[in-house]
């Protein structure tokens, strides 16, 4: 989410090291200020621009930079490296002079802009790009902002790694990220790569126009000796009314809209800006999956290639909401990337009395604050807020996360500074892979247990069991029970450590197994882990089971059979058929309305005490998209998942209605655990 400072404590003096760090000094012409890489000093007296500061790859790849840095001016490397072109200079040695009567040192000085523009997107961007300006009529250099400083970093990571660019982008509102994206790509092929074609596709073929209007706008004013002497220009292809080609450079220019992919698909190209994606219609003829595949399916995996989609947010469960909940997970080729408004330079407002203004702030302002916002930001946005009637408006408007981006009707279940606050705790497992038995199922499951470590298995572990057995329950381990595809619910087993809650800590999650299997083997699979965490207390939520089979027979099945062999399972009373009849016990924790209503309670609780502690950040996201519908009922926003926050809602309503207590054994007696036991 860019800079985030990590200070609880409020104050002015923090506040005037924030707008200090933010204001720094920045000059894309000199390069002093830069941030996108490291920069060495060159200092040539002599030339346009006396001092700069150019990138290290600069200096170590390019012969022409160590000379100038060897020479220390323009004068003395034409004298000592320029002999073929010179034929006069003055009685001191200086000034020297080229065949056609110029001064060589200022042809020395274009071919060194030539070399520099090659490694420093900032600085071509500043001299030879102009742009519209937002708050006026006239254009002006496009200088960089801190956030379009802040994705180019990502941008130039991968292409001077060598890797294809690919990135998605949630933009929020007035920062230029379409214009960096379309300026990024004119640099590749106007200084880097002939031949090298780029298609641009946005929601309207207007906003395309649009788009490709930036381009235009930047060869009018492009100069002629950047592009060896011909004038840089779009001229017609092949009477092609959607394609260009730039003169000098062979490369063609494509728009297109996504209402009509006809006018993209078979199109050559090596480049792909696809813009406002979350806007493309999604019909039974043609959905965005269908254009994305016409026109990126050519674009080969090479350096310099690129696609970058980008869009504001338009609700949740769209295809641009899911490939972004793709790329967060890693399972993209795509990186993720988003700007909250907070890094807008212009969204600001002086503060009179600052004492007074840190008094005032409400929780949300709060977060605001440790999330990097400046008091000055906070100001504005306070201000701006009194413009909607809900807060959520304002929010999808303005966003602070990449959540709040994404408009939905209902209400957060959990505050958002809160899930900050759990989120800090959150960090790399120390072991990933999964468990395994003698065998899958039955009473060998249960024997010889053992992880088999593997890169991003469905196992997690945090922490490790005690070596020693010393109290009863220690561990509690809870299942949430999905589907068994993988574009389903995942299937979830948390393991809780209750050790320190004897003391009046908190209960730690230090193992968590996600993925997709049959029901059967899911709790089995449960059990080996609860047996390999001291015969926890396994927690099995039973709805999935029984809403399969209308007798339920199927769940009792599975369980009755588990618990042959697993001898510290959950269960709970069910209602009697008779006044005065005992009622009879059934596995497993059912979760009905009054039962979710208490443990959504019980999550609250632990967050608002701070009684429980998270190590998956996956967890936290599901706390911040978890929601209260309008029809009053609780589930996740559309397109997201709520498996392991259930785990983490049954896993502390047990935590606090039953604690661990010292024991010489390493198992639970005989007795059922149940709803009254607690």
């Amino acid at each position: 989410m860019g800079i985030v400072f990590h200070h609880e404590e409020i104050t002015v003096e923090e506040n005037r090291q924030r707008n200090e760090y933010l204001r720094r000094y920045y000059n894309p012409e000199t390069g002093e200020g830069n941030d996108t890489g490291d920069r060495w000093i060159l200092r040539l007296p002599d030339a346009p621009i006396p001092v700069q500061y150019i990138p290290k790859a600069l200096f170590e790849n390019e012969i022409m930079a160590q000379r100038l840095v060897e020479c220390g001016s323009l004068a003395v490397y034409a004298e000592r490296y320029g002999h073929d072109k010179i034929i006069a200079t003055d009685e001191a040695g200086r000034n020297p002079k080229l065949a056609d009567g110029g001064d060589a040192t200022e042809e020395l000085w274009r071919e060194w802009i030539r070399v520099r523009i090659r490694y420093d997107f900032e600085f071509w961007a500043f001299s030879f790009v102009r742009i519209k300006d937002k708050l006026g009529a006239e254009d002006i250099p496009f200088r960089l902002n801190r956030p379009q400083r802040r994705i180019l970093g990502m941008l130039e990571d991968m292409r001077t790694a060598g890797k294809p660019i690919r990135l998605i982008l949630l933009k929020a509102r007035q920062w230029g990220g379409s214009t960096l994206v379309q300026i990024y790509m004119a640099w590749i092929q106007l200084v880097h790569c002939r031949n090298w074609n780029s298609v641009i596709c946005a929601h309207l073929k207007e906003s395309a126009a649009n788009i490709k209007g930036m381009y235009s706008k930047l060869l009018a004013n492009y100069p002629d000796w950047l592009l060896d002497g011909e004038k840089p220009k779009f001229k017609p292809f092949e009477r092609m009314a959607n394609t260009s080609v730039i003169a000098g450079r062979e490369c063609r220019v494509t728009i297109g809209s996504a209402e009509s992919q006809e006018s993209v698909r078979g199109i050559d190209a090596a480049m792909a800006h696809l813009s406002e994606v979350a806007f493309w219609r999604n019909s039974r003829m043609k959905s965005p999956e269908q254009v994305m595949r016409s026109i990126c399916g050519s674009i080969m995996l090479l350096p310099c290639s690129m696609v970058v989609m980008e869009s504001t947010a338009n609700g949740t469960g769209s295809y641009f909401h899911q490939e972004c909940e793709r790329a967060k997970r890693g399972e993209s080729d795509k990186q993720f990337a988003f700007v909250p408004w907070f890094e807008i330079e212009m969204y600001t407002l002086p503060i009179d009395d600052y004492d007074s203004f840190i008094g005032s702030l409400t929780d949300y302002e709060r977060m605001l604050w440790h999330r990097g916002a400046t008091l000055e930001a906070i100001a504005w946005y306070r201000q701006k807020r009194k413009e909607y009637a809900r807060h959520a408006d304002m929010m999808a408007e303005y966003p602070s996360d990449d959540i709040e981006a994404f408009c939905y009707s209902g209400e957060r279940v959990f505050d958002p500074t809160l899930v900050e606050k759990l989120r800090r705790c959150c960090c790399p497992p120390r072991f990933e892979g999964d468990i395994h038995g003698k065998e899958s199922t039955g009473k060998q499951a249960l024997q010889e247990i053992e992880l088999e470590t593997r890169p991003e298995g469905p196992l997690k572990i945090w922490e490790y069991p005690a070596k020693e057995c010393e109290m009863r329950d220690r561990y509690l381990a809870v299942v949430d029970i999905g589907g068994r595809s993988d574009t389903s619910d995942y299937s979830v087993i948390a393991v809780f450590d209750r050790y320190w809650m004897l003391d009046g800590g908190p209960a730690e999650v230090v193992a968590q197994w996600r993925g997709h299997i049959d029901h059967d083997l899911l709790a089995w699979k449960s059990a080996q882990i609860a047996a390999y965490y001291q015969n926890a207390l396994l927690v099995i939520e039973s709805n999935t089971l029984e809403t399969e089979h209308d007798d339920s027979e199927h769940s009792a099945y599975i369980l009755d059979t588990l618990s042959r062999y697993y001898n510290n399972l959950y269960a709970r009373q069910s209602p009697p058929d008779s006044i005065g009849q005992k009622p009879p016990s059934r596995w497993g924790f059912h979760m009905n309305r009054a039962t979710k209503a208490l443990v959504i309670d019980a999550q609250k609780n632990a967050l608002r005490e701070g009684s429980y502690i998270e190590h998956d950040t996956q967890a936290c996201y599901e706390h911040d998209v978890y929601e209260r519908k309008p029809n009053g009922s609780y589930g996740a926003m559309e397109g997201h998942h709520d498996d392991i926050l259930i785990t983490r809602c049954i896993g502390n309503y047990i935590c606090s209605r039953e604690l661990p207590s010292a024991s010489s054994k390493g198992h639970r007696s005989e007795r059922i655990v149940n709803e009254s036991s607690i």
